[in-house]
């Protein structure tokens, strides 16, 4: 459906200001006047509340819509079920800046200002069953933040490898037959790490819905076919947290995107996952750490569901050292 015809406008800003409650100024107990003091004088200026407004579209081709006032990507899901009228569990992830299953732009724990938001959805689903010929199936494993685990990564060479159904971005819905559905990816990788080998096992995945296979990522302003509308630039993020508040931040720091990435590293390497807000939470509650012991506390008291093994703690508290010191 073409966007933009006839007179072009300037895109909606992405970051708007909302002026706070009350009006101009005037005499005290008058609407917008100062609650006391001087009489006559003018009130005090209201702070602005920043409001973000993003961009999105369905990964597999739709109009452009807006989406604002999320704190956490399960809100995030239902805004975009709301901008295009479906239900917010056909949300399986969200990628940045290109319609396309790419592993590498998936949306993780921050939104940078700029960044355009495409949804993949349901698509197929289907049967597959696997013989767990080796100890490892070859397969890393993330969640969407609501629910669904799905396949980040597939090693080459792997029994996954060999199995031509599985694919990335595929969401594991049911272990033979029984649900995966609200199981966080740890637990999923788990289960399958205990599959004994020998065993064959049946698991029911769903793929996301692809319709823009071999289109690059669109941008520009707003097009008569529909192309995504420019968006500003900006250097802030918009940090989305599992727990609390998101909260608006600037550009993570060059030492920041090395101990993620190292962090993340090391939970696919023990694991089987791969988590950037994990990962970044870790770093927070690592980087003033003044031994593993005291990082082991931070972790027990913020993420004990995890379980995280000593020598996994070591390794994490190395990591954070090594990229302080930029030796990662």
């Amino acid at each position: 459906m073409p966007l933009g015809l006839g007179r072009r406008k300037k895109p909606p800003p992405l970051v708007e200001n909302e002026e706070g409650a009350g009006g101009r100024g005037g005499a005290p107990g008058e609407p917008g006047g100062a609650p006391g003091g001087v009489p006559g004088a003018a009130p005090p200026p209201q702070p602005l509340r920043p409001r973000l407004v993003f961009h999105t579209q369905l990964a597999h081709g739709s109009a452009t819509g807006r989406v604002e006032g999320f704190g956490n990507v399960r809100e995030l899901y239902g805004k975009i079920g709301e901008a295009f009228g479906i239900p917010p569990s056909e949300v399986l992830f969200c990628t940045l800046n290109t319609p396309q299953v790419d592993m590498e732009k998936l949306l993780g724990g921050q939104i940078g200002l700029e960044d355009f938001i495409f949804a993949h959805t349901r698509g197929r689903q289907k049967d597959v069953q696997v013989l767990k010929s080796e100890e490892a199936l070859g397969l890393t494993i993330t969640d969407n933040g609501a629910g669904y685990a799905f396949i980040k990564r597939i090693r080459e060479g792997s029994v996954m490898a060999r199995t031509p159904q599985v694919g990335v971005g595929d969401v594991l819905e049911a272990l033979d037959g029984r649900s995966l559905v609200g199981t966080r990816h740890f637990e999923v990788a788990r289960l399958l790490q205990e599959l004994p080998r020998g065993h064959q096992f049946r698991l029911r995945l769903t793929e996301p819905r692809r319709a823009w296979d071999g289109i690059g990522p669109r941008s520009g302003g707003v097009s008569a076919r529909g192309g995504p509308p420019q968006v500003p630039s900006g250097r802030g993020t918009l940090r989305l947290r599992s727990r609390g508040p998101a909260t608006l931040q600037e550009q993570p720091s060059a030492f920041e995107e090395r101990a993620v990435a190292k962090v993340d590293d090391l939970l696919e390497s023990y694991m089987g996952i791969r988590d950037s807000e994990l990962a970044a939470t870790m770093v927070e509650l690592g980087r003033d750490a003044r031994d593993p012991d005291a990082l082991a506390e931070a972790l027990d008291a913020q993420l004990g569901d995890f379980a995280f093994p000593d020598e996994f703690v070591f390794d994490v508290w190395g990591a954070i050292g090594d990229a302080k010191a930029g030796r990662c």
